[in-house]
């Protein structure tokens, strides 16, 4: 006597699961050019590595004599894999099943993928494909009566914010709490053309508003990825995304509990660029590539940028220190000069607290010619914006470097670092700082002097050309006002020796910070 038939329905039924919504649903998902979510998690993990989790839930029929006739499986997969070596729990929508409605789910495999991911300490990567709210309004007619909204489990969703890496992929068109979910994480992306993000989608809105709207206009990634900045990345394919996920995550511990892992490298500690000795213009209102800077300084292609189309006047993303992963952020002088603006100021609160959650020690390259100004910039509440990235700064606890290559004004440069602890920072013989440029400062501090001089414009310049004795870095460093002033070619052997003291430092700071991450 064995247990055999029992086994062999156990297999039967897990067959049936990956039937998903049928050959049918399945075809319409790739006639969209979308993968099924089964596809999507086979080509992400390491091969023969995913281990499911719920398999069996569903919704089955049986014949009179109790034998299983039909099986229609959850439309979430949950469960845990290897992702290039590395434990991560993986759970994603199958949209082949009623859209990836939440009333299709059968049970909360979701939440406990979020409790799985907590507990045990591990990188949790949702697929979203659905709306994962509370369904469609079928859902009245399947119970016969409607709910009062309400969020379960979301502390338990706030909770690995603080705890472990979180990364969302918008696969397809996500509404409701599906897209709350996709914002909700550490890193999100979306696919050019086949995803879109919105908060109610096309029918309800041309319901509220009487107008028809198309999804990619609505939602679609150029939305999101360049104006709202809701997600991080625009990727143009799944395959990419796939590789994007897994990239993301190569710089991030397993949990806070862990450090940041350390791979090999072979570019040498102490390569000098030559192109550093000439990559700042002498003029100062020559825009100049800060991509030469960072890939001059930071191991070769070790740079992975992240929200590179929001908030563009502030360049962010991931490197390597002879293998040591780092947080890094740039002024790019390519987009409003460098200045911060509310976007920027937004993209930098957010990347300050992810980098401190999870301890990976910061360089900033210093361009920054202070807050944006204008009617625009007081518009979109860049001040209180701004105050908020100055906040992030300094409540972090991580090593922090600072590089200063150029501008560093007002107080938007007064974030360049923590001038209440060390605030270790180099300047390059570029670098240019003060409460106001003088070009602008001079008409401010001067102007009775320069209106009721015969030769305004003349007498303007003079005072310009007084001051300019005073801006060498080198009368600051007489003073004491700058520790070092360096020749640029050393920045990277400089940087690769302050890491490996950053990391000795790292142990005694691991475990979760007094505030989580916030979306």
């Amino acid at each position: 006597m064995t247990w055999q038939k029992e086994v062999d329905e156990i297999r039967e039924r897990e067959a049936l699961a990956k039937n998903m919504g049928g050959e049918e649903r399945i075809k319409r998902q790739h006639d969209n050019g979308r993968l099924t979510v089964r596809e999507r998690i086979s080509n992400l993990v390491d091969k023969n590595s995913f281990h499911e989790i719920g398999a069996l839930a569903g919704k089955a029929s049986y014949d009179e004599y109790g034998s299983l006739q039909s099986f229609t499986p959850s439309n979430f997969v949950l469960g845990t894999a290897n992702l290039d070596g590395r434990k991560v729990v993986i759970g994603g929508d199958d949209f082949t099943v009623r859209g990836g409605a939440a009333d299709a789910k059968i049970g909360d495999k979701s939440g406990y993928g979020e409790k799985y991911a907590l507990e045990m300490q591990l990188p949790l990567i949702r697929l979203v494909d659905g709306s994962g709210g509370g369904g469609s309004v079928k859902t009245l007619e399947m119970v016969g009566y409607s709910y009062v909204p309400a969020l379960q489990g979301f502390n338990t969703t706030m909770e690995l914010m603080g705890q472990v890496p979180v990364v969302c992929a918008c696969m397809g068109s996500v509404a409701g709490l599906g897209a709350v979910r996709v914002t909700i994480s550490h890193f999100s992306l979306m696919i050019k053309e086949t995803s879109q993000l919105f908060v109610a989608g096309p029918p309800v809105v041309e319901r509220g508003f009487g107008k028809p709207v198309e999804k990619n206009e609505l939602g679609g990634s150029q939305i999101h990825a360049h104006v709202s900045g809701a997600v991080d990345n625009e990727v143009t394919c799944e395959e990419e995304a796939f590789l994007t996920i897994k990239r993301f995550l190569s710089y991030f511990p397993q949990n806070v509990w862990q450090l940041p892992p350390i791979v090999s490298c072979s570019d040498p500690t102490d390569r000098r660029d030559e192109k550093l000795l000439s990559v700042i213009p002498r003029n100062r209102r020559e825009m100049y590539e800060i991509g030469e800077v960072i890939t001059a300084v930071v191991d070769r292609d070790s740079f992975f940028e992240i929200s590179p189309a929001y908030g563009q006047s502030l360049t962010v993303g991931f490197a390597r220190l002879d293998g040591h992963a780092v947080g890094l952020m740039a002024n790019n002088t390519k987009h409003h000069g460098g200045a911060v603006n509310a976007s920027a100021s937004e993209k930098m609160m957010r990347f300050v607290d992810l980098c401190d959650t999870f301890h990976l020690p910061m360089i900033n390259l210093v361009d920054n010619p202070g807050f944006l100004i204008g009617t625009e910039a007081e518009q979109e509440g860049t001040v209180r914006l701004g105050s908020r990235a100055l906040m992030a700064v300094y409540q972090s606890s991580i090593p922090w470097v600072s590089v200063i290559i150029r501008r560093c004004y007002g107080v938007a440069g007064a974030g360049h670092g923590k001038s209440d602890g060390l605030n270790l920072r180099y300047a390059w013989p570029s670098a240019d700082w003060g409460s106001l440029p003088i070009e602008g400062g001079v008409q401010a501090a001067y102007r009775r002097d320069i209106e009721s001089a015969e030769d305004p414009e003349l007498r303007r310049r003079e005072l310009e050309d007084m001051l300019e004795q005073y801006r060498s870095p080198l009368r600051t460093a007489e003073a004491f006002g700058i520790e070092e002033v360096i020749d640029p070619r050393d920045t990277r052997p400089l940087l690769c020796e302050w890491v490996k003291l950053a990391y000795e430092l790292l142990p005694s700071q691991l475990g979760p910070k007094a505030r989580t991450s916030r979306p």
